[in-house]
């Protein structure tokens, strides 16, 4: 799972802080307009970044900064201020393309262009329906978001550790297996993932997810264990769940 959703919700986290900042400003400047976001609203964070010199937008379309990578959250504040200009940044992505080339589905179709239909951040935590066909075999083991074009990007060297604590990795996110998340009833799911990202995505897409997971683990490696936990699943699975148990079992025929 993408490592930004091991720890606490960042929406919640960063709301709460940014919120906190304007209240400080209030203090100093007096009473003023304002607004804050966090991935919460249709603001276009990633161009708001480049043209305020953040960083650049990536090959992959995520914001980039010569200092910190893309490893980072974007929050904004609207306000009702006259604030000073600040200049945008040039790329530096140069002739590197290799986030392009590491994606598991080839969703990045062109320099700064992606197919969120093929994406599989997108397809396993905004996508509420069946999972493409020809899909599931490349999701590999990833059962919320992706960071593979962001862990091969030579800029993320650059990436730091979050210093606050709500971002530490929960400990039942801490090396998971697949069979113990698919053991998961949906009370322990709701408890577990309390005041996490992973939560909004509901019980019945987590399953989903892990039902392709797991056919690729049955696929990959045969072991019984694997069939057997699916097949146990299956009689009262929804129908969403069932085509994908069904797909899964079917990949070591």
């Amino acid at each position: 799972m993408s490592l930004y959703a091991r720890g606490r919700d960042y929406h919640k986290v960063l709301r709460a802080r940014l919120q906190t900042l304007a209240d400080r400003l209030g203090e100093q400047l007096g009473p003023f307009g304002h607004r804050v976001f966090a991935d919460s609203a249709p603001v276009l964070e990633v161009e708001l970044a480049s043209r305020s010199g953040i960083g650049w937008r990536g090959k992959h379309t995520l914001a980039l900064s010569r200092e910190a990578g893309s490893m980072f959250f974007l929050g904004e504040i609207y306000v009702d201020l006259a604030l000073p200009l600040t200049e945008p940044v040039d790329a530096h992505c140069g002739s590197c393309r290799a986030c392009i080339d590491v994606c598991p589905t080839q969703a990045i179709v062109g320099e700064r262009r992606v197919d969120a239909r093929r994406c599989i951040s997108y397809l396993t935590i905004e996508h509420d329906g069946p999972i493409p066909a020809e899909l599931r075999a490349p999701m590999g083991n990833r059962i919320y978001g992706c960071d593979d074009c962001q862990l091969v990007c030579p800029w993320n060297k650059y990436a730091t550790r979050a210093v606050l604590p709500d971002f530490d990795t929960r400990e039942v996110f801490d090396a998971p297996t697949l069979l113990g998340l698919w053991a998961w009833s949906e009370a322990e799911f709701l408890k577990r993932t309390e005041g996490s990202a992973i939560r909004r995505i509901g019980p019945a897409r987590w399953r989903r997810n892990l039902a392709v997971a797991l056919g690729n683990a049955w696929r990959e490696q045969g072991d019984p264990v694997v069939a057997q936990a699916l097949q146990a699943a299956r009689d009262g699975a929804s129908e969403l769940l069932r085509e994908h148990i069904d797909w899964a079992l079917a990949q070591r025929a």
